[in-house]
């Protein structure tokens, strides 16, 4: 599965999707998912995509989140195709969070007709970089876009379907390895957004972060800000069960900006993390 998640890593990093013109990847994405019979596609406001395998009601239902914007790093004379670079080592370009795409693009091809249920949230404006401070460069020079809107959309169309996660999982990329090797798990949103959590919601994030912790124990614990804190505030404002919502990041080294490097073992690892995670997943 790495050699499927760096095919879709390198194809994804070559798109200039940077923050509002996400939809220069939704070619990409959806004829991923238009080869896996059981994929279908939710309708979701904004330059968002959600696809969803399995509608079993007897099986739990788990959410695997990543952003589709780019920071761009080019200004307006950008190249039609972004440069990356794979070595033995490493995988150099747009990583943030390309490496978050292709993982999820692997773990969707290689997902069985067992449980759980899976939603795919692929998410706009994640990034606020260019909003904050290169706005010109945006679509309407970023009038009426936010930053977390995409995550916040996603959330809100599940819970008016009411088609609720009991976990969001998201796959991003974590400067706090500062180059070196690494894989972190955020899991306390509630520190970072305006959500005051409920007992049920801390009890059910605790195990699930016990979850990933016996599957791979040099896992390291920490928090900082991304879609995962969106995912966590929205849904469990107005959801009546808690729907946990944690990340699992490989290091990436340098960040936001250009060359931007992710190790092959970290993907590598994350996606055994995932995989065990999805087959071990007990509500």
């Amino acid at each position: 599965m790495l050699e499927t998640a760096i095919h879709h890593i390198v194809n994804t990093a070559k798109v200039p999707s940077f923050s509002t013109y996400e939809e220069r990847l939704h070619d990409y994405i959806r004829s991923v998912f238009s080869d896996i019979s059981a994929a279908n596609e939710i309708e979701v406001e904004g330059n968002s995509l959600v696809f969803q395998l399995g509608d079993d009601p007897d099986q739990s239902t788990i959410a695997i989140a990543g952003h589709l914007d780019k920071i761009n790093h080019y200004g307006i004379d950008y190249p039609d195709e972004l440069p990356v670079e794979v070595s033995e080592e490493y995988i150099e370009g747009a990583m943030d969070d390309c490496a978050g795409l292709g993982m999820m693009l692997a773990l969707a091809e290689q997902a069985e007709n067992e449980a759980p249920n899976l939603l795919f949230f692929f998410s706009e404006m994640e990034e606020s970089k260019g909003l904050k401070e290169h706005a010109e460069l945006l679509r309407d020079n970023g009038d009426g876009y936010q930053h977390g809107m995409g995550a916040r959309r996603i959330a809100r169309r599940c819970l008016d379907l009411e088609l609720l996660p009991e976990a969001v999982i998201t796959l991003d990329t974590t400067p706090l390895f500062k180059g070196k090797p690494g894989v972190a798990l955020y899991s306390k949103h509630w520190e970072l957004n305006e959500l005051d959590p409920s007992p049920a919601l801390i009890e059910q994030t605790e195990k699930t972060v016990a979850q990933f912790i016996t599957i791979d124990p040099k896992i390291k614990l920490d928090n900082n800000t991304n879609d995962f804190l969106e995912y966590g505030e929205t849904f469990n404002q107005e959801a009546q069960q808690p729907v946990v919502s944690v990340a699992l990041e490989p290091a990436i080294y340098p960040y936001h900006q250009k060359g931007e490097r992710v190790f092959r073992g970290d993907i590598s690892r994350c996606l055994n993390i995932m995989t065990a995670f999805l087959e071990r997943y007990q509500s």
